[in-house]
């Protein structure tokens, strides 16, 4: 084989290797089966368990179809109950590069409200940041109270998925069920929307700063209508599950909100819209406004 040969294979394999390049997440809904967690105080509201996998799936759903190269794994997809020996296990024999075990909180004092992100300890550099970045993306992003990053030493024992996994992990506690608005919240499709979403746009971050060699970037296609006269209209959110549209945090913004169910193979099936309006001037002052008012990621889109 000549020298140039040599140097095209190399190049090959180079290019190969670069563009195989993926990250895989594990996420671990918690509870299960025998085991339903924390308990609402409002009769007829899901389990902690319940709520876990929700939240869990749609992060899931988040991650793939946002994100390429990012393979995600559970474990668990129903209500089953696989031992904390099992989950570690799975995540230490699957070589995954990150683990999310998703949670939420309980507490004997019906007032204690907010979200927390656990780490064994501060000695895991990836841990700490993408913790930062969830309990930042609650906060600013998703309109929660943030409690901040907790380790071992904060709550006094070690949490198993913390100490024994090999990777970098975090366990999201998401809000408590004890707390009577906060249970209500978890319990809505919204809440459960939401929160995905904000834990999401933190891994989405992470990824992005961590591992700037692959590929995270999916193309989007631009959307049209039949009609010939050119219109706009603010993209507030999409969801897997349908949201009415006279709930208080769409009420709040001074719009009329629009549902739509779109024809995708993607998991989100519906999108949400104000408008429309007859120029790209008003449409920004309404972005603007739902800026303002909570939905930081609203966008304008053009219909022909």
């Amino acid at each position: 084989m000549s020298f140039y040969k040599y140097i095209l294979l190399f190049i090959t394999v180079i290019l190969v290797t670069f563009n195989s390049l993926s990250i895989t997440i594990l996420i671990d809904p918690g509870h299960g089966g025998k085991d339903p967690g924390h308990l609402s105080k409002t009769k007829g509201l899901m389990t902690e368990a319940q709520i876990n996998l929700l939240i869990s799936k749609k992060l899931g759903h988040y991650l793939e179809h946002n994100l390429s190269n990012v393979k995600v794994l559970y474990t668990r997809t129903s209500d089953t109950y696989p031992s904390l020996d099992k989950r570690v296990l799975m995540a230490n024999s699957k070589k995954v590069d990150y683990t999310l075990s998703i949670h939420c909180n309980g507490s004997e004092n019906p007032s204690a409200y907010g979200t927390e992100t656990h780490i064994h300890g501060f000695s895991s550099k990836s841990s700490y940041k993408l913790a930062q970045l969830i309990e930042k993306q609650f906060k600013h992003r998703a309109g929660r109270k943030s409690r901040g990053i907790k380790t071992v030493a904060d709550i006094g024992h070690s949490l198993q998925m913390l100490k024994f996994t090999t990777m970098p992990t975090v366990l999201i506690e998401c809000g408590f069920l004890t707390h009577t608005s906060e249970a209500n919240y978890l319990n809505s499709a919204y809440g459960q929307e939401i929160i995905a979403s904000a834990i999401f746009r933190a891994c989405r971050t992470f990824l992005k700063q961590k591992h700037p060699k692959v590929n995270f970037s999916k193309s989007t296609k631009k959307e049209k209508t039949t009609k010939n006269d050119v219109t706009y209209k603010v993209q507030l959110m999409s969801s897997i599950d349908p949201l009415e549209t006279n709930i208080n945090e769409f009420k709040r913004l001074g719009f009329e909100v629009e549902r739509v169910k779109v024809n995708s193979k993607s998991m989100y099936k519906y999108k949400y819209f104000i408008g429309p309006f007859d120029t790209k001037k008003e449409a920004k002052k309404a972005q603007k406004s739902v800026n303002s008012k909570g939905y930081r990621d609203a966008y304008i889109i053009q219909f022909e």
